[in-house]
C-alpha cells in the first residue's frame, strides 16, 4: 500500500480547499477586497437567470441573508455589480456582474500556483481528474441534501430539440450561454 492510499480522502480535499482559499486570500488582499466578495463575483459570473437572485446567492454561499445583503451593498457601491428589478415580478431582484467586477475576477484567477499544479498532474498521467472530483462533489451534495447548483446543460431537465435549448422544468427557452451557466434548479441526472 502506498503512502497516498493511507491518507483520508476528506483530508486531501480539505487540504486542497485550504490551498485554494489561501491563494484567494492572498489575491484579495492585493486587490483590497475580501474573499466573500470574490465568491460573490465568481458566482455571478457563472449563474444563469434562474440563479442571479440574492436568495439563490445566499443558498449557494450558505451564509445569512444579512451577511449577503451587506456584501451586495458594498459590491454595488464599488461598481462591481448591478441590481435590477424583475420586469415580470417586481418583488424579485436580479444581480449582474459589471465590467469592473469581471476585471477583479480575472485578476484573481491568473495564479501561477494552479498552472503549476496542472502541469504536475499531466506529468503524472492523471487523465480525468474532473470526472473523479465531479463524482465526489455529487456524492457530497446528495449526502448533505444540498442543491447541486450544476451547469444547466448537465441537468436532467435540460432538453435539446432541433438545436433549441429549453428547461423541461420551467418550459422556458434557453440560450447557449444560459445552458453553460450554473442554476439553482439543477437536478443531478
Amino acid at each position: 500500500m502506498s503512502a497516498i492510499e493511507k491518507v483520508d480522502v476528506f483530508d486531501l480535499i480539505e487540504r486542497m480547499c485550504a490551498l485554494i482559499r489561501s491563494e484567494e486570500r492572498r489575491k484579495c488582499t492585493e486587490l483590497g477586497i475580501q474573499a466573500v466578495h470574490l465568491q460573490v463575483l465568481d458566482y455571478l459570473s457563472r449563474c444563469n437567470h434562474y440563479s442571479d437572485t440574492p436568495a439563490a446567492l445566499t443558498s449557494y454561499l450558505g451564509m445569512t441573508r444579512g451577511t449577503v445583503s451587506q456584501t451586495l451593498l458594498l459590491l454595488e457601491r464599488k461598481g462591481f455589480i448591478k441590481k435590477t428589478i424583475d420586469e415580470i415580478d417586481r418583488r424579485k431582484l436580479h444581480l449582474s456582474l459589471l465590467v469592473e467586477g469581471s476585471e477583479i475576477l480575472k485578476q484573481t484567477r491568473t495564479s501561477d500556483i494552479f498552472k503549476q499544479a496542472a502541469l504536475l498532474s499531466k506529468e503524472k498521467n492523471f487523465l480525468n481528474n474532473e470526472e473523479a472530483f465531479m463524482q465526489a462533489l455529487v456524492a457530497l451534495q446528495k449526502a448533505n441534501k444540498s442543491q447541486s447548483f450544476g451547469q444547466c446543460k448537465t441537468c436532467k431537465f435540460f432538453t435539446v430539440a432541433s438545436e433549441v435549448f429549453s428547461c423541461g422544468l420551467t418550459k422556458e427557452r434557453l440560450s447557449l450561454g444560459d445552458s453553460e451557466k450554473i442554476c439553482q434548479e439543477h437536478c443531478v441526472i
